[in-house]
């Protein structure tokens, strides 16, 4: 078994599930156990350099230059320890399924739980691989602990074979990515790199270089409670209001309706009575003009209610939590033209696309450290039909090689 898949095993039987709204960062304090794991893991395999920020959990690492690449740009690569929030990351029990076939997988017979083909198509691209799975009560933890995996094995190789020449590599694990935090105490100048890659991705081949731009948005409904049998005229149902609300909204600009790069407004959570409901919705879309659009229409749905049943009816909070990297990113293209190539050379087609989602690498970017998004090699993250490729992620591991080895080549002369 290789050095990456013996890292992964070992790292997703730790718990590093993030919480939102704990008040505390880390949100969860397990995610410590991850990342002392990782300090003296980097520091028994000779990296240099290393921090380990034992308040907020960051850690951060350097592979130093090779003999004549000390004047290479510094490379960053960066993935997450935490695990989604949505689903159990405890006592994860991982199975490898050899030379899959394509067909069902059983994962927890008892229980009746089958990761299914028809549900999930891609899964014929894996046939003659071999694919980690759960045994279904659980997430697998592939997102981000096959990025930790496969960056951890880079450097390893990197340190024990001094014939591949590359540039300093600075190496840095975060918490909280889930819960969108895991930029909040990122130290930028700490971690010195040029340029850098979050590896949060899924299957090999996938190069992320835009993203959502990305808010968060809440309508607080205030409504007047009376006894129903005399209610004309005194009742104002703040729950009744908050669903029409979300009945001003165009029906179709929602994630059950929308692929690709099309935009939406999402209604996470409702909460409330007749007095007071609160909606906390996510609004998303890859085009600046359309998403600054569908924060001023989540607005003005609110002050059309206000003009109906009365001002101060409806209460809106909106705020930005990321932009979309791409347009950061567009100065850097040597970033997304080199992983293509290589790639390319390791016999697979790559796909650029813009991720419906977020990245760390968004904020990181907005931050001044361009950083677009590499792939893992799994998929159906965030669910207990997790899984991840082993040939993928040996391969993701050999590109993160590939990349420090040609960065020590320096930029290309249009840069």
């Amino acid at each position: 078994m290789s050095k990456t898949i013996d890292n992964f095993l070992q790292y997703i039987k730790i718990d590093t599930r993030s919480e939102d709204n704990t008040g505390t960062s880390p949100s969860t304090q397990k995610q410590h156990n991850l990342a002392k794991l990782l300090a003296g893991q980097l520091e028994a395999m000779g990296a240099e350099e290393i921090t380990y920020d034992r308040e907020h959990c960051y850690v951060y690492a350097s592979v130093p230059a090779s003999e004549g690449c000390e004047n290479a740009p510094v490379l960053g690569l960066i993935a997450h320890m935490d695990t989604a929030p949505v689903v159990s990351g405890r006592d994860v029990r991982p199975r490898t399924v050899e030379n899959y076939d394509g067909n069902d997988i059983i994962l927890n017979e008892k229980e009746n739980i089958i990761l299914r083909a028809a549900d999930y198509p891609e899964l014929a691209g894996y046939r003659g691989q071999d694919l980690i799975v759960t045994d279904g009560t659980t997430l697998l933890g592939g997102d981000d602990k096959a990025g930790v995996a496969e960056i951890m094995a880079a450097c390893e190789y990197l340190l024990q074979h001094p014939e591949v020449k590359h540039g300093k590599l600075r190496v840095g694990f975060t918490p909280d990515e889930e819960i969108g935090e895991g930029t909040k105490h990122f130290d930028i100048k700490l971690f010195g790199a040029d340029f850098a890659y979050t590896v949060d991705g899924d299957r090999f081949g996938h190069i992320e270089d835009g993203t959502f731009n990305a808010a968060g948005a809440k309508l607080t409904v205030h409504g007047v409670s009376a006894h129903p049998g005399s209610a004309k005229g005194a009742m104002v149902n703040a729950m009744l209001i908050a669903f029409e609300f979300q009945s001003l909204l165009p029906v179709f600009q929602n994630p059950m309706y929308t692929e690709g790069e099309e935009g939406f407004f999402h209604l996470e959570h409702i909460e409330g009575d007749v007095e007071k409901t609160v909606s906390e919705y996510i609004i998303r879309d890859h085009d600046r003009a359309l998403f600054e659009s569908k924060k001023q229409l989540f607005e003005q749905c609110a002050e059309f209610l206000n003009r109906k049943y009365g001002e101060g009816i409806a209460e809106t909070e909106i705020q930005d939590s990321y932009y979309n990297m791409k347009e950061v990113l567009e100065p850097h293209r040597h970033l997304i033209e080199n992983v293509a190539e290589i790639i390319r050379q390791m016999g697979t087609e790559p796909e650029i696309c813009s991720v419906r989602g977020g990245t760390d690498g968004a904020r990181l970017s907005y931050m001044g450290l361009p950083c677009p998004n590499l792939c893992t090699g799994g998929g159906n993250f965030h669910s207990r039909f997790e899984y991840v490729c082993v040939q993928s992620m040996e391969k993701v591991t050999e590109l993160l090689v590939r990349l420090a080895e040609r960065y020590g080549r320096g930029l290309p002369q249009n840069s």
